[in-house]
């Protein structure tokens, strides 16, 4: 074989080489930032079956002391099994809009209960001074705040995962096999940002 077709041959082995592990390390680093966000996502599922666990607890507390509020303690209960039911949809399917919305609305919802409950609880001193209810607010603050990091990280982890598929040439590979967007996990008002504030004891 002459030499200059061994250069040739080789010159084309090189260059399909390349042509073939170009879309092999994109789809890769697709996959690595899908893992990425769906990993960030079950630590907010573990944050978010933390809140809820807490939750019947402290309206179980409360109870004994909001006798005549019956109708806040019963909407704080649902808003929960409502969240709950969200977060187990999200979790079968991170990142998919309808379910990342659908949690984000419960959440929503869960929060606006639990500010009632707060407020109506705030005109009762028996119940404010009671040191189980102290305790379940405090971990249910500290709660809040690990949610808050927790959505953080999974937001980051999604803008990542989204920008690497949207980006040429990772945008063809994306579309090839079928990498979707990933939607964040938004909070609809500024108030809904932050966890909800407590002033017991």
């Amino acid at each position: 074989m002459p030499e200059g077709d061994f250069m040739s041959g080789l010159t084309f082995l090189v260059v399909v080489a390349v042509l073939l592990g170009i879309p092999v390390v994109l789809y890769n680093r697709l996959v690595s930032a899908r893992n990425g966000y769906k990993n960030a996502f079950a630590q907010i599922d573990v944050q978010l079956t933390r809140r809820y666990d807490l939750i019947p607890n402290l309206v179980e507390t409360a109870k004994g002391y909001l006798a005549h509020e019956r109708g806040t303690l019963e909407a704080v209960i649902s808003a929960r099994n409502a969240a709950a039911a969200g977060l187990k949809g999200a979790a079968a399917a991170p990142g998919d809009p309808a379910a990342v919305r659908a949690l984000a609305g419960a959440e929503g919802a869960l929060s606006a209960s639990l500010g009632r409950l707060f407020a109506v609880a705030e005109a009762y001193p028996d119940l404010k001074a009671n040191q189980t209810m102290a305790a379940l607010m405090e971990e249910l603050t500290s709660t809040e705040n690990r949610v808050a990091y927790a959505r953080q990280a999974y937001n980051d982890a999604v803008l990542a995962y989204n920008n690497t598929r949207e980006v040429f040439p990772s945008n063809l590979v994306a579309g090839t096999f079928g990498f979707q967007a990933a939607a964040p996990l938004e909070i609809e008002s500024a108030a809904k940002r932050s966890a909800p504030e407590v002033k017991f004891g």
